[in-house]
């Protein structure tokens, strides 16, 4: 993992220090991973995830269950772009309850626990990973570039859409101001959509169908 800049873990630990009080909800991927990795929790900190079942859009609608059942909690759902899309439309839900849900997206661009396999374990042969792909994109693209198409949706646009607070953060200097904007926005939803880099990484991890023996700690180990 990167250490400069906006990272996961630094949103994370973001999310740690503004909320005491609350349960935080993961959806499925990465984001999933750097959540168990960085939270931290204790009696009045709970988090609430589907484990390995791989639900890609558990956590939004958890979390508005999570929300209904303890009022007084703040509720934080950590999800990735491509999770998030999942159960958009449960925005309405949390509109029509007024839920101030605070929903921090961590979008690379990617569905990007996938990407990560296919980057480290099959030479970067990238297939139905990218969020910003078209009909048009050259068949053996498999780096980002400033050419790339805009991504979509528009995550800011969509929240407003259904009437909830938006966000989007692109720099570190920015997290703390984005969670506390959030956490005090008590009629709406709020959407923080976190620009992370397209390539990070979750590590350590264990090569598929291999030993624990043979963990790679970090990006760069056994010629990754």
């Amino acid at each position: 993992m990167k250490t400069e800049g906006m990272t996961p873990e630094k949103v994370i630990r973001a999310i740690n220090h503004t909320f005491d009080n609350a349960v935080i909800a993961t959806d499925v991927g990465q984001n999933q991973l750097w959540a168990t990795q960085f939270l931290e929790l204790n009696e009045k900190k709970q988090m609430l995830t589907s484990g390995g079942l791989g639900t890609m859009g558990y956590g939004f609608p958890a979390a508005i269950g999570a929300q209904i059942g303890n009022p007084s909690k703040d509720v934080i759902v950590i999800s990735g772009d491509g999770g998030m899309q999942m159960n958009i439309q449960e925005m309405a839900t949390a509109i029509c309850y007024e839920l101030p849900i605070t929903i921090c997206i961590l979008n690379n661009g990617y569905l990007g626990n996938v990407r990560q396999w296919q980057e480290m374990f099959f030479d970067r042969r990238y297939s139905s990973t990218c969020m910003r792909y078209r009909k048009s994109c050259p068949g053996s693209c498999n780096t980002p570039t400033e050419r790339c198409p805009e991504y979509t949706p528009d995550f800011m646009k969509l929240a407003e859409s259904y009437g909830a607070n938006s966000i989007r953060v692109t720099k570190e200097n920015e997290i703390a101001a984005a969670l506390e904007n959030a956490k005090y926005t008590l009629k709406v939803p709020t959407v923080i959509e976190f620009i992370i880099e397209p390539e990070e990484n979750v590590m350590p991890i264990v090569p598929p169908g291999n030993a624990l023996d043979d963990m790679i700690l970090e990006s760069g180990d056994k010629g990754i």
